[in-house]
């Protein structure tokens, strides 16, 4: 199952990382594209001094997804620790996802379908990614471990 997350990250993440880098770009000394420019042999510029240029792998690209995810649409109601302990939490009664008696009597899939449709006071969040609400529920199953 990991590899086929993996791969499927890597195809997902691909968009993401081209869009992280053109955000990133500096403008200082940037010009017009140019007709000329298209001639220029591959591999011509010089790569950054400080090694941003070196990619990180699909494992740790998977796993910032996942962090920024559960940060912005997660801990604010269940936690950090998912304890749901969030500033919402203790109003819309979050449940303790550490708790093993909530999360062991669910599957993988029932997981990601509460991520993708909401339950209960739990909002939807069909735009997650399918790999993103996958590394969720190990997020999920790996705080019962903490």
């Amino acid at each position: 199952m990991f590899p086929r997350l993996v791969v499927s990250a890597v195809s997902g993440l691909f968009a993401l990382s081209l869009l992280s880098l053109a955000s990133g770009c500096q403008r200082k000394g940037s010009r017009e594209w140019r007709a000329d420019d298209h001639d220029q042999e591959p591999g011509g510029g010089s790569a950054p001094a400080n090694g941003a240029g070196n990619p990180t792998s699909a494992e740790d690209q998977l796993a910032t997804l996942v962090e920024a995810t559960w940060t912005n649409n997660c801990a604010v109601c269940h936690g950090r620790g998912g304890q749901g302990d969030g500033p919402q939490g203790p109003m819309v009664k979050a449940p303790n996802l550490t708790d093993p008696t909530l999360v062991d009597k669910l599957s993988d899939d029932q997981i990601v379908a509460t991520i993708k449709n909401g339950r209960n006071k739990m909002p939807s969040f069909p735009n997650i990614p399918e790999h993103v609400a996958r590394g969720l529920v190990m997020r999920i199953r790996a705080l019962r471990a903490q």
